[in-house]
Protein backbone atom coordinates (compact mmCIF):
# COMPACT_ATOMS: atom_id res chain seq x y z
CA UNK A 1 0.00 0.00 0.00
CA UNK A 2 1.42 3.39 -0.93
CA UNK A 3 2.16 5.93 1.76
CA UNK A 4 1.51 9.65 1.35
CA UNK A 5 3.52 12.34 3.13
CA UNK A 6 1.25 15.13 4.37
CA UNK A 7 2.11 18.50 5.86
CA UNK A 8 -0.88 20.30 7.32
CA UNK A 9 -1.89 22.62 10.11
CA UNK A 10 -3.85 21.07 12.96
CA UNK A 11 -5.17 23.35 15.68
CA UNK A 12 -2.65 26.01 14.68
CA UNK A 13 0.41 23.72 14.68
CA UNK A 14 2.25 22.45 11.62
CA UNK A 15 2.00 18.67 11.58
CA UNK A 16 3.58 16.09 9.28
CA UNK A 17 2.49 12.50 8.95
CA UNK A 18 2.57 9.49 6.65
CA UNK A 19 -0.71 7.81 5.83
CA UNK A 20 -2.04 5.22 3.47
CA UNK A 21 -3.64 6.72 0.38
CA UNK A 22 -7.05 5.27 1.35
CA UNK A 23 -6.87 6.20 5.05
CA UNK A 24 -9.47 8.63 6.35
CA UNK A 25 -8.64 11.83 8.15
CA UNK A 26 -10.49 10.44 11.16
CA UNK A 27 -8.21 7.40 11.24
CA UNK A 28 -5.13 9.60 10.86
CA UNK A 29 -6.23 11.85 13.72
CA UNK A 30 -7.11 8.98 16.05
CA UNK A 31 -4.59 6.26 15.14
CA UNK A 32 -1.53 8.13 13.88
CA UNK A 33 -1.72 11.41 15.82
CA UNK A 34 -3.44 10.11 18.98
CA UNK A 35 -6.06 12.87 18.78
CA UNK A 36 -8.96 10.74 19.97
CA UNK A 37 -11.53 13.48 20.57
CA UNK A 38 -13.26 12.97 17.23
CA UNK A 39 -15.32 9.79 17.34
CA UNK A 40 -16.41 7.30 14.71
CA UNK A 41 -20.11 6.80 15.13
CA UNK A 42 -21.13 5.49 11.73
CA UNK A 43 -18.22 5.70 9.28
CA UNK A 44 -20.59 6.93 6.56
CA UNK A 45 -20.99 10.65 7.32
CA UNK A 46 -24.48 10.28 8.75
CA UNK A 47 -23.96 10.94 12.47
CA UNK A 48 -21.52 13.88 12.73
CA UNK A 49 -19.54 12.41 15.66
CA UNK A 50 -16.31 12.88 13.69
CA UNK A 51 -16.93 16.52 12.69
CA UNK A 52 -13.80 18.65 12.34
CA UNK A 53 -13.17 21.95 10.60
CA UNK A 54 -11.30 21.79 7.31
CA UNK A 55 -10.30 25.20 5.99
CA UNK A 56 -13.02 26.74 8.14
CA UNK A 57 -15.84 24.40 7.08
CA UNK A 58 -17.32 21.60 9.16
CA UNK A 59 -16.75 18.19 7.55
CA UNK A 60 -17.18 14.58 8.58
CA UNK A 61 -13.59 13.41 8.91
CA UNK A 62 -14.68 9.84 8.14
CA UNK A 63 -15.44 11.02 4.58
CA UNK A 64 -12.20 12.94 3.99
CA UNK A 65 -8.96 11.18 3.11
CA UNK A 66 -5.99 11.95 5.33
CA UNK A 67 -4.02 12.86 2.20
CA UNK A 68 -6.59 15.55 1.38
CA UNK A 69 -5.41 17.55 4.40
CA UNK A 70 -2.16 18.39 2.57
CA UNK A 71 -1.54 22.14 2.84
CA UNK A 72 -4.87 22.74 4.56
CA UNK A 73 -6.00 23.81 8.02
CA UNK A 74 -7.72 21.34 10.33
CA UNK A 75 -9.36 22.23 13.65
CA UNK A 76 -10.46 19.52 16.05
CA UNK A 77 -12.11 19.36 19.45
CA UNK A 78 -8.62 19.18 20.98
CA UNK A 79 -7.99 22.74 19.82
CA UNK A 80 -11.20 24.18 21.24
CA UNK A 81 -10.08 24.95 24.80
CA UNK A 82 -7.27 27.31 25.70
CA UNK A 83 -5.14 25.02 27.81
CA UNK A 84 -7.16 24.32 30.96
CA UNK A 85 -9.64 27.10 30.15
CA UNK A 86 -12.73 25.66 28.51
CA UNK A 87 -14.38 27.35 25.55
CA UNK A 88 -17.76 28.86 26.52
CA UNK A 89 -19.51 26.11 24.54
CA UNK A 90 -17.70 23.40 26.50
CA UNK A 91 -18.48 25.09 29.80
CA UNK A 92 -22.15 25.60 28.90
CA UNK A 93 -22.51 21.97 27.81
CA UNK A 94 -21.34 20.97 31.29
CA UNK A 95 -23.45 23.59 33.09
CA UNK A 96 -26.58 22.69 31.10
CA UNK A 97 -26.09 18.90 31.28
CA UNK A 98 -26.10 18.81 27.47
CA UNK A 99 -24.11 15.59 27.24
CA UNK A 100 -24.38 12.04 28.44
CA UNK A 101 -22.35 9.27 26.80
CA UNK A 102 -20.08 11.75 24.98
CA UNK A 103 -19.83 10.07 21.59
CA UNK A 104 -21.61 12.90 19.76
CA UNK A 105 -20.35 15.75 21.94
CA UNK A 106 -17.04 16.60 20.18
CA UNK A 107 -18.71 16.78 16.76
CA UNK A 108 -21.59 18.87 18.08
CA UNK A 109 -19.21 21.26 19.84
CA UNK A 110 -17.10 21.73 16.70
CA UNK A 111 -20.23 22.33 14.59
CA UNK A 112 -21.72 24.72 17.17
CA UNK A 113 -18.48 26.69 17.32
CA UNK A 114 -18.56 27.03 13.53
CA UNK A 115 -22.12 28.33 13.76
CA UNK A 116 -21.28 30.90 16.44
CA UNK A 117 -18.28 32.11 14.44
CA UNK A 118 -20.61 32.67 11.49
CA UNK A 119 -23.57 34.02 13.47
CA UNK A 120 -23.00 35.07 17.11
CA UNK A 121 -26.75 35.40 17.72
CA UNK A 122 -28.55 32.44 16.10
CA UNK A 123 -32.16 31.69 16.88
CA UNK A 124 -33.31 28.23 17.91
CA UNK A 125 -34.32 27.28 14.37
CA UNK A 126 -30.89 28.15 12.99
CA UNK A 127 -29.14 26.21 15.76
CA UNK A 128 -31.31 23.16 15.08
CA UNK A 129 -30.71 23.48 11.34
CA UNK A 130 -26.94 23.92 11.77
CA UNK A 131 -26.67 20.89 14.07
CA UNK A 132 -29.02 18.67 12.04
CA UNK A 133 -26.10 16.58 10.78
CA UNK A 134 -25.09 15.66 14.33
CA UNK A 135 -27.07 12.84 15.88
CA UNK A 136 -27.44 12.33 19.63
CA UNK A 137 -29.10 9.22 20.96
CA UNK A 138 -28.90 10.08 24.67
CA UNK A 139 -29.86 13.64 25.51
CA UNK A 140 -32.52 14.63 23.06
CA UNK A 141 -31.65 18.03 21.74
CA UNK A 142 -33.27 20.61 24.02
CA UNK A 143 -30.36 20.79 26.48
CA UNK A 144 -27.91 20.99 23.59
CA UNK A 145 -29.85 23.89 22.04
CA UNK A 146 -30.04 25.68 25.42
CA UNK A 147 -26.30 25.23 25.95
CA UNK A 148 -25.51 26.69 22.52
CA UNK A 149 -27.84 29.64 23.23
CA UNK A 150 -26.20 30.23 26.62
CA UNK A 151 -22.71 30.06 25.12
CA UNK A 152 -23.72 32.49 22.37
CA UNK A 153 -25.04 34.95 24.96
CA UNK A 154 -21.87 34.56 27.03
CA UNK A 155 -19.68 35.10 23.98
CA UNK A 156 -21.65 38.25 23.15
CA UNK A 157 -20.89 39.50 26.66
CA UNK A 158 -24.43 39.33 27.98
CA UNK A 159 -24.25 39.15 31.77
CA UNK A 160 -27.37 37.01 32.13
CA UNK A 161 -25.91 34.15 30.09
CA UNK A 162 -27.31 31.03 31.68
Amino acid sequence: MSQVHVTTEINGDTVEYLCDAEETLLDVLRDRLQMTGSKEGCGTGDCGACTVMLDGRPVCSCLVLGAEAEGRSVSTIEGMSDGETLHPLQRQFLDNAALQCGICTPGILVAAKALLEKNPNPDETEIRYWLAGNLCRCTGYDKIIRAVQAAAAEMRGESNAA
